[in-house]
């Protein structure tokens, strides 16, 4: 009963994390379960069962507060589909420790970069609303895919910041779509891991728990996600990157830092991630109070030519 009401309490905060943030549900969740016994192919299972209804209330939720871009959900939702049915069949003969590490690298160097940027700069508008191409879309979301199948989690770590990066798309947007575009594959990794061990080894008790703790937090974070400012967001995001992909090199066999060691690193991290938050929350009030942000001027010369156009977005999430 304990180890039930454990899983709905991380259930509720995964969701609200991946939600508001776009991303760590996933990884969350199929932690716990790994560490109280369960093998990876069930582990994973197990959580993207629970992510059929999570996903599915999260982008309603997010639908609802004006979070979506539907062509972005059907570019990436569909191979990433694809993608996941492929790594869910072929998880028990796949090894990850090779590949995590080098995707943990990738994830690391474009969190620093969304860290930066969003801390200093804020949101670049240059290219906000331009289309996000196919090309683009559909590797990425075969990518992550296959890995959120095979590692348990990792569709909203792989879409969100490469999403971001590419700075054609608000971040609340690159949330919301991101989130809904999970239903599909959470609904196709479930079908591979049926097609490949069956519902062997798979707890529905802690598919229900897990999947009601969700449910829960589904439309907060949707709320959430609709008010917090963007450049607020993209520092909290760009942290949450950093961290979790540090904190999987550092655990790797490339590095098997030892624990005191890690534990520095980690409060290192923290602390800079929180300074620049507060930091992008400071800048966000200044900015607000003056009706736009006359502060980048230096950075972007259109805002400073006409302040009216650059604040109407940001007064979207004011």
């Amino acid at each position: 009963m304990r180890s039930l009401v454990l899983l709905g309490l991380v259930g509720l905060a995964a969701q609200l994390v991946d939600g508001s943030l776009g991303m760590a549900y996933g990884v969350t969740s199929t932690t716990l379960l790994l560490a109280i016994g369960a093998n990876p192919a069930a582990a994973s299972a197990t959580v993207h069962l629970a992510e059929i209804g999570t996903t599915l209330a999260s982008g309603a939720s997010h639908w609802r507060f004006g979070n979506v871009d539907w062509k972005v959900v059907l570019k990436i939702g569909i191979p990433g589909a694809v993608g996941a049915f492929a790594g869910a069949t072929v998880l028990s003969r796949l090894s990850t420790e090779v590949a995590a590490p080098v995707m943990s690298i990738i994830l690391l160097s474009l969190g620093l970069y969304l860290l930066i940027r969003f801390t200093l700069r804020g949101l670049d508008r240059k290219n906000l609303g331009k289309p996000l191409r196919k090309r683009f879309l559909a590797p990425l979301g075969l990518v992550g895919g296959f890995l959120d199948a095979t590692g348990g989690g990792g569709w909203g770590p792989v879409g969100t910041p490469a999403l971001l990066a590419s700075g054609r798309i608000e971040p609340r947007k690159v949330i919301g779509s991101i989130d809904t575009s999970e239903f599909l594959v959470a609904l196709a990794a479930s079908a591979g891991f049926i097609v490949g061990i069956g519902s062997a080894g798979i707890d529905f008790a802690w598919v229900g728990v897990l999947l009601a703790g969700g449910l829960i937090a589904a439309p907060i974070a949707a709320w959430l996600v609709r008010h917090i400012p963007p450049r607020v967001l993209g520092s909290a995001v760009g942290g949450v990157i950093v961290l979790t992909n540090t904190r999987t090199l550092l655990r790797s066999d490339w590095i098997a830092a030892p624990g005191g060691v890690a534990i520095a690193v980690y409060i290192a991290i923290a602390a800079v991630w929180v300074a620049a938050v507060v930091y992008s929350v400071r800048r966000h009030l200044a900015e607000r109070d003056v009706g736009g942000p006359v502060l980048d001027k230096a950075n972007n010369p259109e805002a400073a030519e006409s302040p009216a156009r650059v604040a109407e977005p940001a007064a979207e999430t004011a």
